[in-house]
């Protein structure tokens, strides 16, 4: 009896795929491979949900003084409260009205704090953030006579700074610090002749025959320098005055004493500039008897860096408007 040979295949040979195995195998495939990158769509979607929630937590620990230190929160009874004014004085700097405002606030604020020394390191600024210091100080102290502010002077307190210090019950100073510059100075360039040399036109359309103040790239005008330095003689007479009435007696006039010069912190003692030698410690425990000194300085914190940083760009591209061609600039001197 015969056999066919050919009725079964070979032992090695693999079994054929039913009709539409194979696509049914490819679709499995697809679908898994589609869950798996949805998966991990979800996984980053929730990162970035919980990263932004932690940034809001973050933002909001911050603001309420619950992270990275508060201004007194849970400080010792009684202690030297401490606001150090230090660099520049201008709205955007940490030496801005703003946050030395809300220091001194805090600091008064708090009963265990028994005296407010602020500790001034600075060559000036704005005389606008200087003076609206000036004034809280002033108001506050009229509102709590039972608890004096002191300005302790290190490096230097001049121009702005020293019109902050004048608002101060005592200023104490190193024997070396620098003292004084009592006066305004609005400074800029003139570029008429330059121009000139590489022949460039000046082509300025405004809406107000003095929009254009001192505008650099434009001839001087008589006028309009003589109504700039009134500006100037005015404010100079607001800062005079504000260390008269804050100095009062103890102020020793001579000619030059509002002349912009600076002294020596010695030297400023004998003019009545200041008071007595001294530091933020000695000051502490010899002064307001109260040796523990509590920072309430307001840093710019982690939160409120990012925050610049990321917006750093919207402004970029807004006109500016006031002295109109930004030929002056107002700090004091």
């Amino acid at each position: 009896m015969s056999q066919d040979v050919h009725s079964a295949p070979p032992p090695d040979t693999p079994p054929r795929s039913a009709p539409g195995e194979w696509e049914r195998e490819v679709l499995e495939k697809l679908v898994f491979a589609s869950l798996k990158e949805q998966r991990a769509r979800r996984r980053w979607t929730i990162f970035f949900r919980l990263l932004a929630l932690a940034i809001v937590v973050l933002v909001v620990l911050t603001a309420t003084g619950v992270l990275f230190g508060g201004s007194g929160s849970g400080t010792p009874d009684p202690h030297t409260a401490l606001i150090n004014l230090d660099g520049v004085i201008d709205a955007e700097g940490e030496a801005s009205a703003e946050k030395i405002n809300a220091a001194l606030q805090a600091a008064f604020d708090d009963s265990g704090a028994k005296g407010v020394v602020l500790r001034i390191n600075s060559p000036g600024g704005s005389p606008v953030q200087a003076g609206m210091i000036y004034d809280e100080i002033r108001r506050l102290r009229s509102q709590n006579p039972d608890k004096p502010v002191y300005a302790v002077v290190e490096e230097i307190c001049a121009s702005g700074g020293y019109y902050v210090a004048a608002a101060a019950d005592k200023i104490f100073v190193n024997q070396a610090s620098v003292v004084g510059s009592i006066g305004v100075i609005m400074e800029g360039f003139g570029f008429t002749g330059l121009m000139d040399k590489l022949g460039v036109e000046r082509r300025l359309v405004v809406s107000g025959e003095n929009k254009a103040l001192l505008d650099p790239f434009s001839p001087r005008n008589p006028t309009q320098q003589a109504h700039a330095q009134a500006l100037v003689e005015e404010i100079y007479r607001q800062f005079v005055s504000a260390v008269r009435e804050g100095r009062g007696e103890r102020l020793h006039e001579t000619p030059d004493m509002f002349s912009g010069l600076i002294w020596t912190g010695a030297k400023s003692v004998e003019l009545g500039l200041a008071d007595e030698l001294g530091t933020v410690d000695s000051v502490a425990r010899d002064v307001i008897k109260a040796d523990t000194v509590v920072d309430y300085t307001v840093r710019e914190n982690f939160a409120e860096r990012f925050a610049k940083r990321v917006g750093v760009s919207f402004g970029a591209g807004v006109a500016k408007t006031g002295l109109g061609g930004a030929g002056g600039v107002w700090h004091w001197k």
